[in-house]
Formats: structure tokens, sequence, C-alpha cells
């Protein structure tokens, strides 16, 4: 190669020209470039070589200003419909006498420039360019189209992005939903994998994001990582920073489908003939329903009454919800899909559309309401003596709070003898089960509420309010069994087996009260479902199956569909295996629903303590998790929380200390206690 030719060789992809100065080896040149750098070039790293003349560095300058003016890319459309035709190939020095009429080195290079540079209507074939097809044209027309409004949608998502970031409001579009959408799913792992401790690396190759997510978050310059994600749609605002993930990672479905709302609102505006067409008509007794004044969903109500022959009758009437659907339709599938209303310190998600479940399904003050209605007669000893069974009509006289009722007991309200009557039958109801084997356990329960972003946690009261509702929940539940199995009905009974208690002797050395209650607690086998009946041995029954929130628990509406078409001389909707069927899909989707209410109830638990440094609380030590290394159940006895505790020194069950949180961590599901000794306290 003569010294002084002009080459173009590339820098790291850029291109750049520089003129030849001597040779280095057999097969190298030195390059000196318009910098006066010198380059070591092998001839396959020359892209093009100017032809005609020799330069000096110097000279490189101008000759680019020369190139300039011809490199127009729209130029090459022109010759691309002259040569597509035949399909001719075409050199640079060929596209400059097309182009520009000339072949002068300026004009020669800016042809290479234009062709080289094009992705559109020329691709290179050896030395030459050959012309792409028209559908090759139009093909990559549209990618570059499609590329470039992608590039326009990904500067507006990124401009959208710095006003949330900003704490603006933002207007997301349908394709920006789709990105955070794709961020949702990602991010919601976080509440499995945050807990085993694993660094961000780790995680990035465990958990690789999908293509979108890392693309956005590459965009945004943030680690393709779950937390990363989380964190990210809370600096969006897209999620708060208490989301709940556990709620996020299951299946339960916060919103209805649409199709299930139009038909709910059919249901409200044409309300389906009521197949119980002789209803016994019951508005003549004085109802009260007794519930948390939170409660929207009323399924219960409770009357007494003096018999001609000066017995008494208690009556517990259950909300019919049946009355407004149909076994298999939309309302029922939809309600067997989510099991049972999801109770969570931050609110509820229903089972069945609120205009129906808190409106003509409850059992609303004043109104004259449906239901099914348990009549029962005790005898002294609390024994069901007589009952019956009917759908009914009954008309709810007072709404009252567990506080109200509790208020009247006390004081002895005698303008509603019907309450102090049915507490003294729910009383004699529960020796009488004790008296069956009934066994209690009596530990504190938290309620923790969430309101905006204050967290509240209060201990729900064994009132006798409480006591006399859940008395007679159980009375009906029995009333309802007995019912089944008298008339071999199939349907989802409950039972409990007999659970193997520590002896009497190994109880008295534990010390009295939650320690003891604790211990039981452990022996005390889970409960069980049956087509069949089955003993309830915590309850002290020998049958027994749930009825009494049909519009919350999909088992219980599945003993009402029972129950009343037996009632109505009709076959049963439910076969014994199609029940057992039903019952196995429900039982799955209600244990993941305990799951999901208690994972959030924990984690609401640890957000409090940790707003709570400074607190000081007293504990009981529970019970020993792990006594080798000091790790034992608490109960902070103010909250009804049950929480571990690994303490420093030897303590033993039973005993009352005073600690404070020193680590509480509810995205990673930790706590940490210390021991607050006597003096500290004092200070």
């Amino acid at each position: 190669m003569e010294k002084g030719t002009l080459v173009e060789f590339r820098v790291q992809g850029d291109r750049r020209l520089g003129v030849v100065d001597r040779p280095d080896g057999k097969t190298r040149w030195f390059v000196v470039d318009e910098r006066g750098q010198s380059h070591s070039l092998a001839p396959r790293q020359l892209t093009y070589t100017v032809n005609g003349e020799t330069y000096k560095p110097s000279d490189i300058a101008k000759f680019l200003e020369q190139v300039k003016p011809y490199l127009d890319p729209s130029s090459l459309e022109v010759a691309w419909e002259l040569l597509v035709e035949n399909g001719e190939t075409v050199t640079p020095v060929q596209m400059a006498n097309l182009l520009f009429s000339e072949s002068e080195p300026p004009y020669c290079y800016a042809a290479h420039c234009l062709l080289s540079e094009d992705k559109l209507y020329f691709k290179q074939k050896g030395e030459a360019y050959e012309p792409r097809s028209a559908a090759q044209v139009a093909e990559r027309k549209h990618q570059i189209e499609v590329e470039a409004q992608k590039a326009k949608g990904q500067q507006e998502f990124l401009a959208r992005v710095e006003q949330a970031l900003k704490g603006e409001a933002v207007e997301w579009q349908r394709q920006d939903r789709q990105r955070l959408e794709a961020l949702e799913k990602y991010a919601s792992l976080v509440a499995d994998i945050v807990r085993t401790g694993v660094n961000s690396d780790s995680l990035a190759r465990a958990y690789p994001p999908p293509a979108p997510v890392l693309e956005t978050m590459n965009m945004l310059g943030r680690s393709g990582t779950p937390p990363a994600a989380f964190q990210l749609l809370i600096d969006l605002g897209w999620w708060g920073p208490h989301e709940n993930l556990f709620l996020r990672r299951s299946s339960i479905s916060v919103q209805f489908p649409n199709k299930v709302l139009e038909v709910a609102q059919q249901r409200l505006d044409f309300p389906p003939t009521d197949l119980d067409a002789n209803r016994l008509d019951l508005t003549h007794l004085k109802v009260y329903t007794i519930d948390d004044e939170s409660t929207t969903e009323i399924d219960d109500g409770l009357s007494w009454e003096v018999l001609p022959d000066r017995q008494e009758r208690l009556w517990v009437h259950i909300a019919d919800p049946t009355r407004w659907l149909m076994p298999e339709d939309e309302l029922d599938l939809e309600a067997r899909k989510r099991g049972s209303t999801v109770y969570l310190p931050t609110g509820m998600i229903p089972m069945f559309p609120e205009v129906l479940a808190t409106g003509p399904m409850s059992l609303v003050q004043g109104k004259i309401c449906c239901a099914l209605s348990f009549g029962i007669v005790l005898d002294e000893t609390g024994a069901v003596e007589d009952y019956c069974i009917h759908p009914s009509l009954m008309k709810p006289t007072y709404r009252l709070t567990y506080e109200d009722v509790d208020e009247m007991l006390e004081l002895g309200v005698e303008a509603e003898p019907e309450i102090a009557a049915i507490a003294n039958w729910a009383k004699k109801r529960k020796t009488w089960r004790y008296n069956q084997g009934a066994i209690s356990i009596n530990m504190p329960e938290a309620m923790i509420k969430v309101k905006g972003d204050d967290v509240s946690i209060d201990i729900l009261d064994d009132s006798s309010s409480r006591q006399l509702v859940a008395e007679m929940m159980i009375l009906a539940g029995e009333v309802a069994a007995r019912y089944g199995q008298t008339h071999n009905i199939p349907l989802p009974f409950r039972g409990q087996p007999q659970p193997e208690l520590p002896p009497d002797e190994e109880l008295l050395l534990l010390p009295a009260g939650f320690v003891r209650a604790c211990a039981m607690r452990r022996c005390m086998p889970k409960s069980e479902m049956s087509i069949t009946p089955v003993r309830h041995a915590g309850l002290g029954l020998d049958t027994y199956t749930q009825a009494t929130s049909p519009i919350r628990r999909y088992s219980d509406l599945l003993t009402h569909f029972q129950l009343k078409a037996h009632l109505r001389g009709e076959d049963l909707p439910f076969s014994a295996e199609q029940l057992k069927e039903v019952m196995m899909t429900v039982t799955t989707t209600t244990q993941e629903v305990t799951m999901v209410e208690r994972q959030t109830n924990r984690y609401y638990a640890l957000e409090y303590l940790r707003r709570h440094p400074e607190q000081i609380w007293q504990i009981t030590v529970l019970m020993w998790l792990r006594e080798d290394s000091n790790l034992a159940l608490i109960l902070l006895e103010d909250l009804g929380l049950q929480l571990p505790m690994a303490f420093r020194r030897t303590v033993n069950l039973g005993e009352q200390l005073l600690v404070k949180v020193s680590l509480a961590d509810p995205q990673k599901d930790m706590i940490q206690f210390q021991e607050i000794i006597y003096q500290e306290a004092a200070l």
C-alpha cells in the first residue's frame, strides 16, 4: 500500500480516517489519524480505501468537509428505486456516479458512508451492495417505525416516572400499566425470599427477572431483583409501603368479575322467585342481632319466647342467602371459589358482592328479612329437648354491639328480659357441654386494625355477650347436624378427635393459667370435615356442623342448600359424593385464606411493635420452642400476641418479665426482644 493513501478504520465502533505512513512488519501498516495518533492496523481492519490521490494527516479535516454536504440518507431511496427492479449490485464508485454524477474521492467516500450506514435499502455483498426487495424494505420500515414508537414510549414512560418520583400525580398509560403489572408479579416474590437472607447478587441469579422487568429496571438504573422491584413500586406510589404481598401471592380475588357483579345487580333489581313460598311468619318476635360495631354482613339474630305450656323456646335466626341464588349459578360458583370472607386488619374481602351481602342477604334492623330459623327447647340441664327448623320471615328489632349487651346484662335492663333469658340459657348450655366433655382453652386473642396509617391492637375480650352468642351459634350447629343425622342428609359435618391431654399430675406441675392452657392447646388435634356425623370432642357434641354464617362461609352455605331442599321435600342439590368433592375444593381454598389472614396479622403485629421501640411490655414465658438454646414462646399480655424470644439466661415457664423490642422488621418477618431488668425499668 502506497504511503499517503487515505483509509478508513474503526476505533471502538467509531468511523475514523487515517493516512498510511509506513509498513509495520510484513502485513501491518502504521496509519496516522487527523489527531496525529499512530495506529498499527492489519488489512482486515481497513473498512475503506480512498483511491486516486495521496494525503497528509492535516488534509483529513478538509476532506471530511468536502464529504459532509453529500451525506443525506434520503438520497439512497432514489437509487434503490432505480436498482431494485433488476436487483443490480452497486459499488460506492458506481453509487457516486448514480447519485452525484461524480467519481472523485470525496463523492465516492460519501457514497461508501451512505451505503455502509444504511439499514433500510441496501445490504453489503462482498465489496458491493445489493438492493433489498420491496417486501424487505417494507418490513424494515415497519420495524424501524416500531422501534421508534418503542423508544418514544420509553422516553414518555421515563418522564412519567420522574413525575411520580417527585410525588406528582401521574396518569399512567396502558403500556405503563403492563410494565408495572409485570413488576408487581416479580416483586411479589419478596415475601417468599427476603426471609432467606440471601444477598442481591444471589437473589438475581436464583430469581432472574423476565425480559420486560429487566428492561424497565435497566432503563431506571435499578438492579433487577425482587426487593428492588418492590421498592420501585413503592417509590412510584403504585404500591403502599405495606403492600400485602401474602394476599398478592395467593389465589384470592380482591375484585369480583364484572359478570358476577352484573348478576348480583340483576338479582337485586329483579328478585328471583322464592322457592320457600310457605315461610313461617316470625315477625312478631323480638329479634336481637349482636355483632361488632364494624360488622356489615349481619347473618344471625336471637329471640326468646314463652310457649303456652310455660316452656321457653330459643330462636336462632340465620340469614338466608340461598333465597338469592341457586346451586351452580354464577353467584354460587364465585362464592365456592372464594371459600369464605377474608378478614384482614386493613378490611375484609367478602364472599358475595357487597350489594347483596350487606343488603338483602343480611338481617337488617327494621326490615322484614328471609331467614332459616332454628326453634329450640332446652331442658333444665341445657340439653336439646325439642327443636324445629323453618324457612322464615323475621324482622330484626335491635342491632346491638357486644358492648351494648354486656352493659344490659350488667345493669339488668328490665325492658329487655329476653336478653337476660337468652344469657341464662347460654350459661346452662355451656355447663351442659362441659359435662359432656367439652374442653375450654382460654388464651387472649389480639384484634389488629389498620385505618389509614394507624395500626392498633386490642385484646378480643371473652365477655358474657360473646359467650352468649357463641353458645347460641354452637347450639344451632348441633341442631342442624342432628336434623341431618336423623334424615340421613349428607352435610359438611365438623368433628374433632378426642385429644390426649397431659395427665393431671403433669399439668399441675405447670404454672396455672396461660402456661397450662398453652400446653393443652398443643395437644388438641385439628378439626375434621366429613359427610357423615362425627363427634366434636372440643365442643363436647356427638354431632355438629356450621350453619350460622352462610354469607361468610361457603361450608355453611352448603348446609343451607341441603337442609332447605329437604325441608321443601325436594331432591338434595348435592349427593354424598358431590358434596365430598366440593368440600375438598373449599377446604383447600379456606386453608389458603387462613394462612393469608395469619401472615397479614403477624406482619402488622410486627409493624406495631416496630413503631413502639421504647415501650416496655410485660410478658409471660409460655412454652419452650428450643429449650437447649433458650428459645421460648412468650405472651405479650397487653396485646394478646404470642411471639418467639431468645433469652440470654435461664428462665422458667410462667415467669413474668419486662421486655422491649430491640429489632422488628415486618418485611423480613424478624422480631427480637431484650429483657429489661428491674433497675432499668425503675429508671
